[in-house]
This record gives structure tokens, C-alpha cells and sequence, in this order.
């Protein structure tokens, strides 16, 4: 049996025991955190817990896995050069550390480059992802390409794409929508309002409807890039994304037994103006898990 402990933040206050694990142990499948239960593997301060006891700061956290568990399964890389690693994040993992614990992806890709060099500079992420949200994730491997990428994104010479799924149907099937967008730090969420209001900012979303009906699937161009700006839009047009319970539905979340995002980075295209030709004019794509 293989042991992973972990004493709980004061964010995972109040968090189901399953869900910690989920965080903690990102690549660990949903069929081993089951068979651990199943087995009163689990225990928070020495006794055995079901997966929706509620843990509370500072209680020391163990789950026993089988030797065979598969918990580092090969992090999905996409494509990788000399400067860059562009991977397909899983959704349950932040990108850089957020207060909340857990492995995080830059911590997977550190892990990776330096499988091949292990004096290798850590890996550094070009742009965001939130942690529910899956998908492409691009990473500079040195610092000429960190500044170079960061300043790509920044002046938005790329092109990103999602998909998702929907409540209802969007009237027009297909759309560019504008609207404003003001960032609550302190509650961790955003506003959006048809007009202009102190310290709200411009944002621009495009979409296409690819299969309507109750839920529908859309494909999402992202031509501005504020935080929560997918998910937030889409619910101020009626639109809620599925498994979002900050801004949509949480009761028709339960009724479609759905827990987690569908909302997925599935394309990505960058210019770079020719000081990385090698990414220049490449689309790299990849399927929705949904």
C-alpha cells in the first residue's frame, strides 16, 4: 500500500473529504478514490471517514492506495519544442499554487522537462486556465520565450477557441457579444452589465452554436481574455454553462447529475511575428472530454 497524507488548509475547511482528494491527487481516477472508500482506506486525524465527511482545518488527511493506483499517470502533452510545452490540462487542477493545495500543473510540467533535463529551468505559464476549466495550457520553457509568449497574449495575436455545453438554445444561433465586466477580488467573481460602469472593462464574446436543444453545445471565441469570462457572459445571456455553480444554474446542475465544468480550451493558434517561427501559423487542437 502506498500512503498519501496531507493536513488540511484553511481553505479546505468545510470541504467534502472526496473533494480534497480530488484536488490533492488530480490524476488519481475517480475509480481509485472509490476503491479506497470501498475499502476504509480514508481517514482524517486516524478514523476511518465516507467520502462526504466534511474535514476541518488542520486534521491530517490519508488515503492508503493500491500499488497499481495509477496517481502519476503521463502528464497530455500536446506539442513541445525547445521553448515551449503546450499540454491539454484536466480539469480539478489549478495552474500555479492558489492557497487551496494540491499538485499543480506547473508542478507536472516541471516534473516533465526535467525527466530529460534535470537542470532545466522550471517551466513558466504563458496564460490562465481556472481550475474547473480543461484544456490546451501553454508553457514558456526559457525566458526569452516567457516574455515573448506573455506579450503575444497580452496584445492578443492569437487566436483561442472553447467548447462548451449550455442551458437552452442562443437566439442567433451565432453571435459576437459585447458587454462590461467588473472583477470582485475580494468575493472572487465578476459582474457583467450591458453598460459601462466604473471600473468596468470591455469584453468581447463570439460564439457558434454546434448542437442545440436543452443543452446545447457551443464553440466560444474568446476575443478578449478577463477573468471568468466565458462563464460569466454566457450566464448574463441566459446561457448558464453546465456544472458552473458560481454563475449558473446550481439546481439544474444537480438535475443533470452534473459536478464539473464543461468547458473546455480546444484550439489555439499563435503569431508570434516570426520571433518563434516554429509556432507561427500552426492550429493545435484538441477534442472536449464532454
Amino acid at each position: 500500500m502506498k500512503l498519501r497524507q496531507w493536513t488540511v488548509t484553511p481553505q479546505g475547511d468545510g470541504e467534502r473529504v472526496d473533494r480534497l482528494i480530488a484536488r490533492y491527487l488530480p490524476e488519481l481516477p475517480e475509480r481509485s478514490v472509490r476503491a479506497a472508500f470501498l475499502r476504509r482506506d480514508v481517514k482524517l486525524d486516524g478514523k476511518r471517514v465516507p467520502r462526504e465527511e466534511k474535514a476541518r482545518a488542520g486534521q491530517e488527511l490519508r488515503i492508503y492506495l493500491q500499488e497499481d493506483d495509477p496517481e502519476n499517470a503521463l502528464l497530455q502533452v500536446v506539442y513541445e519544442d525547445g521553448d515551449v510545452l503546450l499540454v491539454n490540462k484536466p480539469a480539478g487542477i489549478s495552474v500555479e499554487p492558489d492557497g487551496k493545495g494540491g499538485l499543480t500543473l506547473t508542478e507536472l510540467c516541471e516534473r516533465h522537462v526535467r525527466e530529460t533535463d534535470p537542470d532545466a529551468p522550471p517551466p513558466a505559464a504563458c496564460h490562465r486556465l481556472d481550475n474547473q476549466t480543461c484544456g490546451l495550457c501553454l508553457f514558456a520553457k526559457n525566458s526569452r520565450a516567457l516574455e515573448l509568449l506573455q506579450d503575444v497574449f497580452r496584445r492578443r495575436e492569437m487566436e483561442k477557441y472553447y467548447e462548451c455545453l449550455v442551458r437552452g438554445i442562443p437566439k442567433p444561433a451565432a453571435a459576437e457579444c459585447r458587454a462590461y465586466l467588473v472583477k470582485d477580488a475580494k468575493a472572487g467573481r465578476v459582474q457583467v452589465t450591458d453598460r459601462p460602469v466604473p471600473g468596468g472593462k470591455l469584453i468581447r464574446t463570439g460564439y457558434e452554436t454546434l448542437e442545440a436543444g436543452p443543452v446545447s453545445r457551443l464553440r466560444v471565441h474568446l476575443l478578449t481574455g478577463r477573468t471568468h469570462q466565458i462563464r460569466a457572459h454566457l450566464a448574463a445571456l441566459g446561457h448558464p454553462i453546465l456544472g458552473d455553480d458560481v454563475y449558473g444554474d446550481r439546481q439544474w446542475n444537480r438535475d443533470r447529475k452534473t459536478r464539473t465544468l464543461r468547458l473546455c480550451a480546444v484550439s489555439l493558434k499563435l503569431d508570434t511575428g516570426g520571433t518563434l517561427p516554429q509556432l507561427d501559423g500552426k492550429t493545435f487542437s484538441i477534442r472536449a472530454p464532454f
